[in-house]
């Protein structure tokens, strides 16, 4: 991993000269997210070769770019400044949270109540299979809050208790989700379908154990890593959603009153090790404890595009005020061999 004084050293040779574009770190004690910077005016096409290079060779080194000053401001405005590094973006299967499909594979960011801050996480950790590079677009950032704060997976890995860290290695994670009841997102509108041998289909191919319930509803079960190796890199990356999936992640009045509505066993979502023991709250405390101490914020400006090595980087959502729209894309699709 690049250290920090090489990283600061090499910024200044990260573009040919002449080329308006400026880059910077964002804080003095990161690698995490580089700043690029555009200086110019009018359009940036003929610099895709560019941004594209410095992608390639720079995005699994610093963990993420912020894109920042550039002349985009509509959603097809986005969709061109992505498409040339990445041209074939991924459907949200498998999803986990509700959020809305605009055009061409392009989502709104997680539709949950601005109140609801959301922890950092890695996308789709939680399965198999996850996209590589996820995009975040801000149409119009939030009159306060709505950042989206960031930290880099490997020191994530790097600051955890080697016990704790060990322990969830070795046993892996099974998260269990059960699905609509108004509880959750429909199962429809997870997988895309209502048609019941889709479901199973996707289930058998991505190694997940489905039920279909008395009253129609779908429960699933899969076991996942904890940890994984960063397929460039190589560096050890922590990528779970243990601490979002846990029912100790719920607010404390949700969490009573579902604990006299259901069974544990019915709750909307929950994770285990992956041979079905539980997870001492204890060790999910000390993980967020961690991610805390990492994190990375900065508020949004309009027309910003950040893209985060999904691997390298977790993200999360503050609580805000007034309108937000901040828009997503996935590309590169990869899958975890067991």
């Amino acid at each position: 991993m690049t250290t920090l004084s090489e990283a600061t050293t090499n910024l200044d040779t990260l573009f040919p000269p002449g080329i308006p574009l400026k880059t910077e770190l964002m804080t003095r004690n990161s690698l995490l997210p580089l700043i690029v910077q555009y200086q110019g005016e009018g359009s940036v096409s003929s610099l895709a070769p560019l941004i594209k290079e410095c992608i390639d060779l720079h995005l699994s080194q610093y963990g993420g770019i912020l894109f920042r000053g550039f002349p985009i401001t509509s959603v097809s405005a986005f969709e061109q400044f992505i498409k040339p590094v990445t041209p074939d973006l991924l459907d949200y299967e498998f999803g986990s949270t509700p959020r809305s499909h605009l055009q061409n594979k392009i989502y709104t960011s997680t539709e949950y109540p601005a109140r609801q801050h959301i922890p950092l996480h890695n996308e789709q950790a939680y399965s198999i299979e996850w996209p590589m590079k996820i995009w975040f677009y801000c149409v119009t950032p939030a009159e306060q809050g709505g950042d989206t704060p960031i930290a880099d997976s490997r020191e994530v890995y790097e600051r955890i208790p080697q016990k704790i860290r060990e322990k969830f290695t070795q046993k892996r994670l099974m998260y269990v989700r059960n699905y609509g009841n108004g509880l959750d997102v429909p199962w429809q509108k997870v997988f895309n379908t209502t048609d019941r041998s889709i479901v199973e289909t996707y289930c058998h191919k991505s190694q997940i154990d489905c039920e279909w319930k008395a009253d129609g509803e779908l429960r699933t079960r899969q076991v996942c890593q904890a940890t994984a190796i960063h397929p460039q890199t190589r560096a050890p990356v922590w990528f779970n959603q243990a601490h979002l999936f846990h029912i100790s992640n719920l607010e404390p009045l949700i969490l009573d009153a579902l604990l006299i509505a259901v069974s544990e066993e019915e709750f909307p979502r929950n994770v285990y090790y992956g041979d079905g023991t539980t997870i001492d709250r204890s060790e999910l405390d000390v993980i967020r404890e961690v991610y805390r101490s990492l994190t990375i914020q900065f508020p949004w400006q309009q027309g910003d595009v950040l893209l985060l090595d999904n691997m390298l980087a977790a993200h999360g959502r503050t609580s805000f005020v007034g309108s937000r729209k901040v828009l997503v894309a996935m590309s590169e699709s990869y899958s975890a061999k067991f």
